[in-house]
């Protein structure tokens, strides 16, 4: 079994005025030669913005940008003409390739708080575009295809695919058997298993051996599951 625990509190803090963000992996002045990335996971940020604060607009290329909004509201505007407010259980996927300019601001009615991923494309040079869709993950739904294959969104990343699972108090869910597995707990908190001691909000599970496992809900509980071939 290869299962790597990445506990919440050992993520890279950065704070700003109106922000506050935790790098998963190594950003910025923070480096860790341990964690630069997860196959072709370069970023996993978990950000808190003040209402109206946030990103403003700044340049991207030779990146696919997967956001999740976990609360409140995140508006969106980029150099391809999109302009979106995603809401809880919205995601977005901005697809920089050769280049483009965007801005993520929290919306007017208050904090919001979203999970950003950037992966690395399997070729940078496209031209850059956008997309959105809202989740339809439930208790008793197990994991929800949301980017990849069978999902409303894609990657240009060839075998990436995110799921997303709403759990309640005491239900499981199987993970997939990929070559690579990185699920995030976004709220709630998982029960001790096989795998790990308990597990919070902001934990993450890495997995690397191709099994797959089941995990089990303590709380309601949200998991943002990436699986790569």
């Amino acid at each position: 079994m290869s299962v790597e625990i990445r506990r919440g509190t050992a993520r890279f803090v950065e704070r700003e005025p109106g922000r506050l963000s935790h790098h998963g992996f190594s950003f910025g002045p923070h480096l860790d030669p341990e964690r630069l990335s997860f196959g072709p996971m370069v970023c996993h940020d978990d950000h808190v913005l003040g209402r109206g604060t946030g990103f403003e607009e700044h340049p991207h290329a030779g990146l696919e940008i997967v956001t999740w909004v976990v609360s409140g509201s995140v508006v969106h505007r980029d150099g391809t003409g999109a302009e979106e407010t995603l809401h809880a259980g919205d995601c977005g996927v901005l697809s920089a390739g050769a280049g483009v300019r965007h801005s993520e601001l929290a919306g007017a009615d208050g904090p919001a708080r979203f999970v950003q991923v950037w992966l690395t494309p399997d070729d940078p040079d496209t031209p850059p575009r956008y997309a959105r869709a809202t989740s339809e993950a439930a208790p008793g739904a197990g994991l929800v295809r949301l980017v990849g294959d069978g999902g409303p969104l894609s990657v240009r990343v060839a075998g990436a695919t995110l799921g997303v699972a709403r759990l309640g108090a005491g239900e499981s869910l199987t993970l997939p058997a990929a070559a690579r597995v990185h699920a995030f707990l976004a709220t709630g908190a998982l029960l001790r298993s096989s795998l790990a001691e308990p597990l919070a909000a902001g934990d993450a599970l890495c997995v690397t051996d191709g099994t797959s496992y089941d995990v089990t809900a303590a709380v309601p509980t949200e998991i943002l599951v990436w699986s790569f071939a």
